[in-house]
């Protein structure tokens, strides 16, 4: 346990980086083990309130993997996933934007608001925000969509008014059909909009790794490297989501990326207020 004096110091590190951040907009994209785990989801939403209650503006974009799966498993739907992206026919669909838009996304409102925030849920379709296409890809996702427009004016004046947005990542095409959008992407394409000065993107694993074995974890990696794990095959499945979301977000302006462990306590102020911070940091260069 902390010492009155340890924990003294322990806001002085901080002071700093609270002073640096006031005004900022930061993107977190909320998914993995933290949001099954009810202690872990409880500490994560409390360093977002507290983010916003220093003077910080934190957008959330949440996943909902497992619950979906889940729902799925009830009406006897087999999940099938390519590349880390699920397989999304009409049936699915219908199920993830119920989970997602509504389960999720409301509960997520509902405990933000209960510890003292204030929290808007919302998804793609709300305000026109995110606009999207059928995923390009060599095998058929079906209702998988890419982003292709972000509109952030409901974002811009939620957040102004001191509320923090709380994004299900699920949005309408072109011809009106709902499609189901990977929270990494999602994340990375409203840090570029925003031009939010953060992206932290919480995982199950404690960053990106430089080996198959995940022995040796790098603390920085730019875009030529990355590319270089993936050609490698090091960077596979479910982290190829997370990794091109980094990289779409630094082209479009973003300062800083952190890719975080979400199952360590804490894991958002870890990397928000102390100097050493956590996770892997991707830079352009």
């Amino acid at each position: 346990m902390l010492t009155v004096l340890e924990k003294a110091n322990v806001l002085t590190e901080a002071l700093p980086y609270i002073q640096s951040f006031a005004g900022k907009t930061i993107v977190v994209k909320f998914g993995g083990h933290a949001m099954v785990d009810p202690k872990l989801e409880e500490m994560v939403l409390k360093d977002i309130v507290l983010m916003k209650l220093v003077g910080m503006n934190p957008v959330i974009v949440h996943g909902g993997g497992p619950s979906i799966t889940e729902w799925l498993k009830k009406v006897d739907i087999q999940a099938k996933f390519i590349d880390g992206l699920r397989v999304t026919d009409e049936a699915t669909m219908e199920v993830a934007e119920m989970v997602l838009a509504g389960k999720i996304n409301k509960g997520l409102v509902s405990q933000i608001n209960l510890y003292g925030g204030k929290a808007v849920g919302l998804c793609g379709k709300d305000g026109g925000m995110i606009l999207a296409e059928k995923k390009k890809s060599e095998q058929d996702l079906g209702l998988v969509g890419e982003v292709t427009e972000i509109n952030t004016g409901i974002l811009s004046i939620l957040s102004a008014e001191g509320y923090i947005p709380v994004v299900a990542p699920v949005a309408a095409g072109k011809d009106g059909e709902t499609l189901n959008i990977n929270a990494d992407y999602v994340a990375g394409a409203l840090g570029g909009a925003l031009k939010a000065y953060k992206l932290v993107l919480l995982t199950d694993v404690e960053g990106i790794y430089l080996d198959e074995r995940s022995e040796s974890l790098a603390s920085r990696l730019n875009e030529v490297e990355i590319r270089q794990l993936i050609a490698k095959g090091v960077i596979k499945g479910g982290m190829i989501p997370k990794v091109e979301s980094c990289l779409a977000a630094l082209g479009s302006g973003v300062e800083n990326i952190h890719i975080v462990d979400g199952r360590k306590p804490h894991a958002l102020l870890l990397e928000m207020f102390t100097k050493e911070g956590i996770g892997t940091m991707v830079v352009k260069e």
